[in-house]
């Protein structure tokens, strides 16, 4: 499926394109639709080059700008970066290049997490380059500062390899978090923000390690639907939503394998959308 006959790349009409460097970008996907059901949507999983969580800044920005460039060529409306590493090292590169585009990133949750912290103990689950990137520190150090919430991370390095295996409740991915969520519930935590998009799926083991091992209730924060929100207002703000009582179309395209994809779609969102496989240079 391919939205290219549309004359004008900013007609209400037009898609929205959702990447990631694989499955996360459904996460995201899911909280859109649910909040934008007329929209036709555009999903990129660039699962060839995945996890982005272990490459360099310049490798992420140039996936970044081939996928955003594919797109569009798709004629989008609205790219959004479903990635929370791609956003840290790439969002601004990807706003420089396209100045007219709505350009919607992820954040890693940390102002929701700070809200919720009843503690004064907040823990983050992201990848290393979420975690070492300078919008995140800056975004800590500025949350920690004005509200006095203290933010203890955690890289989950080889979670989103689990996760893209379709491995999401398996006794290796279980005990890869319980290493990883246990010392922050331990150290007081009482919000866990997910600064990852692939780690949604993994929520209902997160949320099984939360019960066991901490004495007060923990609160998850997913930021797909803080993500949902902004583009709905962005959209709104310049005109470009579109009102139809029919949903909107989804189509999907992906560097790596078709059948992983479709599956995927199939196993997490119960959708069963056309998947185009393209060849990893075809996006460069």
């Amino acid at each position: 499926m391919s939205f290219s006959a549309y004359p004008d790349p900013v007609a209400a009409e037009a898609p929205i394109g959702i990447f990631d460097s694989g499955v996360g970008a459904l996460s995201v996907l899911r909280h859109v639709q649910a909040r934008l059901p007329s929209e036709h949507l555009l999903c990129f999983a660039d699962s060839a080059y995945a996890p982005y969580g272990g490459k360099s800044d310049a490798e992420i920005i140039e996936r970044t700008l081939a996928v955003a460039s594919f797109l569009v060529t798709q004629k989008v409306k609205a790219i959004v970066v479903a990635c929370n590493t791609a956003t840290a090292a790439a969002i601004d590169a990807l706003r420089q290049q396209y100045p007219d585009l709505i350009v919607v990133g992820v954040e890693p949750g940390l102002k929701p997490a700070a809200v919720f912290s009843k503690s004064g103990k907040a823990g983050v689950l992201a990848t290393a380059s979420t975690l070492a990137s300078h919008r995140f520190i800056a975004l800590r150090d500025q949350i920690a500062e004005s509200t006095g919430v203290t933010f203890l991370t955690q890289a989950c390095v080889g979670l989103v390899d689990q996760i893209e295996k379709g491995e999401l409740s398996s006794p290796e991915t279980a005990l890869m978090l319980e290493r990883y969520v246990t010392p922050l519930l331990r150290g007081g935590a009482d919000t866990l923000a997910l600064g990852c998009t692939h780690y949604p799926f993994v929520q209902p083991l997160i949320e099984a390690i939360a019960e066991r091992e901490s004495a007060v209730p923990v609160t998850i924060i997913d930021t797909g639907e803080a993500v949902s929100r902004q583009l709905e207002r962005l959209l709104q703000q310049r005109g470009l939503q579109r009102f139809e009582n029919m949903p909107g179309s989804l189509a999907a395209f992906t560097t790596g394998s078709q059948s992983s994809l479709e599956n995927a779609f199939a196993k997490l969102l119960n959708l069963h959308p056309q998947v185009t496989a393209l060849k990893a240079q075809a996006t460069a």
